[in-house]
Formats: structure tokens, sequence, C-alpha cells
């Protein structure tokens, strides 16, 4: 679908802050913790899925040699 951007390292700490933005979010409840919760799924999902649309916009790539 999209080409790999994130290396293993970036993808593991995106995923590992995406959790803990949805578990943040979900301890403060309310609106605020909903909005935090929402905001921790776009590092969740950009980490599984390896590709980041910001870093496709100015050329980054952190793969490295790993490239899959």
């Amino acid at each position: 679908m999209f080409p790999v951007n994130e290396g293993d390292f970036d993808r593991g700490i995106r995923i590992f802050a995406g959790f803990a933005l949805i578990l943040t979010g979900l301890v403060v409840g309310g609106n605020a913790g909903l909005i935090i919760a929402g905001v921790g799924l776009i590092p969740l999902l950009t980490g599984t899925i390896g590709w980041c649309p910001i870093y496709s916009l100015f050329h980054i790539d952190t793969c490295g040699l790993n490239k899959t």
C-alpha cells in the first residue's frame, strides 16, 4: 500500500507513545480524555503500518538498511 519509511526503533517509540496517550486519555476521562486518546491513535496507527505521511512530505526515511 504505502512504502515503509519508519525504522524499527521509530516504530517502537510511536507504538509505545500511542498506547501511553490512549491509556492516559482513558484515565483522564471526559472530553479532554477523548481528545488525548484520539491524538494517541495517530502515532499508534503510523507505527503499526510503518508509514508516516509527514515523513513522506519531507522525504524523511528512518529505515536505514532494514528496508522491507
